[in-house]
């Protein structure tokens, strides 16, 4: 029997993201060169719809325990903008006005400023963001495989937006496109995943740089003299207060200790699409009283109806209702197929009953009726020609 998943894998990936650092204040806020664990933590409370004052008790201390490792798949470009906040808003002034004589500076120092004292004036505050440009990057969470399906069932359907350390900053892939797994070290865990390339010929690199965690007494009693501080292990997220982490910086060879995936990351994700199951029991009784609901007349055409059309399949494969058919004649039920074929389409199908489909769909019908008419007088004239 396999050991239940003990590590969650986040695919961390979008045009732009930026991950607050200590080096992040005032009017210039850079970005870390990877997600931090603060980040990181903020997303999963995102997905399970934990706010800011609740996580500090409830949540954080339990996801602070979960050893964070991050594979740089791409590194992306660093890039700034400007962000404007307050336009109109009053805003303090910075003013000082120096006493008259030395024995005054107590006096000044000690001054109580009440908001009647306090001159404001409208202003914008103007602000330097910096943010990484295409940049993708692998994350692994190992912790208790309880907490670990949970946080997985929470970001296949996220109550809140995820978002890529700004809400600005939306990730341009599942987040949860890894499956979780058990490993036995995070350097395994990194190393399980492929590389996925974005085209057949876009250029390798030779490594992956990793930055992972590195804790005390479960990774050793003294540090490794390459072990960097990073202030990011949030206590709390309103206010903001973090402690710092070890952190060691590792490399993966591409080829040897990570493999190279066959497919590439170009193609448009779409979700699985739900199937119907016509030989389904429960299907065939919905299908059968849609059928009297219609009067056993097509939608479109008012032609005895043969079938059924699925209007969506979020119910498809046994759970649909009545609401979720439509009856159809063959023909009509043919157009509204080929009509549907190649357009895309997913969960949501053709309604017949929509007003903007009916002249489609009849004039659909009726070359499918004319190309059948051309094939049957063909298949009836070659014998005679034959023959002849």
């Amino acid at each position: 029997m396999s050991a239940p998943p003990n590590t969650l894998f986040l695919r961390l990936e979008g045009a732009l993201q930026s991950w607050g650092s200590n080096e992040a204040k005032f009017a210039l806020r850079r970005t870390a060169d990877a997600p931090t664990k603060s980040g990181v933590l903020g997303l999963l409370c995102a997905a399970m719809g934990i706010g800011r004052a609740e996580a500090a008790d409830s949540w954080l201390p339990k996801l602070a325990n979960l050893r964070m490792g991050v594979r740089i798949d791409r590194p992306g470009i660093r890039w700034w903008d400007f962000h404007t906040v307050g336009a109109g808003q009053r805003m303090r002034m910075a003013e000082l006005k120096a006493p008259k004589k030395p024995s005054m500076v107590g006096a000044a120092l000690a001054e109580t400023l009440t908001p009647s004292k306090v001159k404001t004036r409208a202003e914008t505050l103007l602000s330097r963001r910096e943010y990484l440009a295409d940049a993708s990057f692998l994350v692994a969470l190992q912790g208790e495989p309880e907490l670990v399906a949970k946080l997985s069932a929470a970001l296949a359907k996220p109550v809140w937006a995820i978002y890529l350390g700004r809400k600005s900053c939306p990730p341009s892939r599942p987040v949860c496109e890894h499956p979780p797994g058990f490993y036995n070290t995070l350097e395994e865990a990194l190393s399980a995943v492929p590389l996925q390339k974005r085209w057949h010929n876009e250029p390798l690199p030779q490594i992956l740089p990793c930055v992972m965690d590195w804790i005390p007494g479960y990774d050793g009693e003294h540090a490794p003299d390459d072990a960097e501080i990073h202030y990011d292990l949030p206590v709390s997220f309103q206010p903001p207060r973090h402690l710092p982490r070890f952190v060691i910086r590792r490399e993966l060879v591409v080829g040897e200790d990570v493999q190279v995936s066959r497919e590439t990351g170009t193609s448009v994700w779409r979700p699985k699409g739900t199937r119907a199951d016509y030989n389904n029991s429960e299907y065939k009784k919905v299908r059968a009283e849609r059928l009297v609901m219609d009067h056993a007349a097509c939608m479109v055409c008012k032609a005895p109806a043969t079938t059924v059309q699925h209007v969506n399949y979020r119910r498809a494969g046994g759970k649909e209702i009545p609401e979720d058919l439509r009856a159809l004649c063959r023909l009509c039920h043919d157009a509204c197929t080929m009509l549907e074929y190649g357009s895309g389409m997913t969960t949501n199908r053709i309604d017949p009953c929509d007003p903007i489909w009916r002249e489609r769909i009849l004039a659909k019908r009726k070359e499918i009726v004319e190309f059948r008419s051309r094939g049957q007088r063909f298949r009836k004239m070659k014998p005679e020609e034959e023959n002849g």
